[in-house]
């Protein structure tokens, strides 16, 4: 795809990409998509995954209390744990606000690792990156934020997000459309924001402005960015997922480079073949 060729641009070191059809088909890519980046915040919508998983297995449910007094596993995934960003400190009751937090990710998967007896980073191996071939993948530290990976490996989780062999279809498209709407929150690097959409584990891209997806991403746009400098989105209408992995932390850079990557591979994509 010749819109990748923005990347070209970008001033980072390293950087590598892919757009990744509804069938599983890569569309294009660019790049060396073996190259192992640290995921940052992209490692959540993995962790979400073996969570989803964990729930379909019966080892948790997702409104069983998991977190500070008051939360559940649900709440955890959805940022409306009240925890803090970085600190198991409640900031808020329940449901009331979404207060983005590695914390409650991190509680997350404390309570898989006592519910399964299986340390969350081996369960998450064995429920998500071993089957799908993801074998570049590891999670060394928080499931917030620590995770490791390839373009070449999330184009196969890029893949399972709009056709899931792992998990029910039902229970995917549970954890792509809002979770308790209507609550304000901050999206970090974009600012306060009402409302401050998101599903189990996936920001919703809804109709955010600014955001880090592109001006013409449709409203059910769902993924995740990463302060290393990382995203993927999947936009269903376009019916099509897009994974960009480079090694310069975000900024203002990616806030000026990623909404017209976006918009170029969508309006590439909607060209007749």
């Amino acid at each position: 795809m010749q819109s990748l060729r923005m990347i070209e641009n970008w001033p980072v070191p390293t950087a590598a990409a892919a757009v990744v059809r509804a069938d599983g088909s890569v569309a294009g890519s660019y790049g060396p998509l073996e190259h192992r980046f640290p995921l940052a915040s992209v490692t959540k919508p993995l962790a979400a995954y073996a969570a989803l998983l964990a729930v379909e297995e019966g080892a948790v449910e997702l409104d069983e209390p998991a977190g500070p007094e008051g939360s559940t596993v649900r709440h955890l995934l959805a940022h409306t744990s009240g925890l803090a960003f970085d600190e198991p400190r409640p900031m808020a009751e329940p449901g009331n606000r979404r207060i983005y937090s590695n914390a409650g990710f991190e509680a997350l998967g404390d309570h898989i690792a006592k519910a399964t007896d299986i340390p969350f980073a081996q369960y998450l191996h064995e429920a998500v990156l071993a089957p799908l071939g993801m074998t570049a993948t590891e999670l060394p530290g928080s499931p917030a934020k620590d995770g490791v990976s390839t373009v070449a490996d999330l184009i196969r989780f890029a893949a399972e997000l709009q056709a899931p062999r792992l998990l029910a279809p039902q229970t995917l498209a549970a954890a792509t459309e809002v979770v308790f709407p209507g609550l304000a929150g901050v999206l970090p690097g974009y600012g306060h924001q009402k409302p401050n959409d998101w599903g189990l584990g996936f920001e919703i891209r809804d109709g955010k402005s600014p955001h880090w997806t592109g001006a013409s991403s449709s409203p059910r746009t769902f993924g995740h960015f990463g302060q290393s400098g990382t995203f993927l989105w999947v936009d269903p209408d376009a019916r099509a997922a897009c994974v960009a992995l480079a090694d310069r932390a975000f900024g203002p850079w990616a806030i000026e480079a990623w909404p017209p990557l976006t918009d170029a591979v969508l309006a590439e994509l909607a060209q007749p073949v």
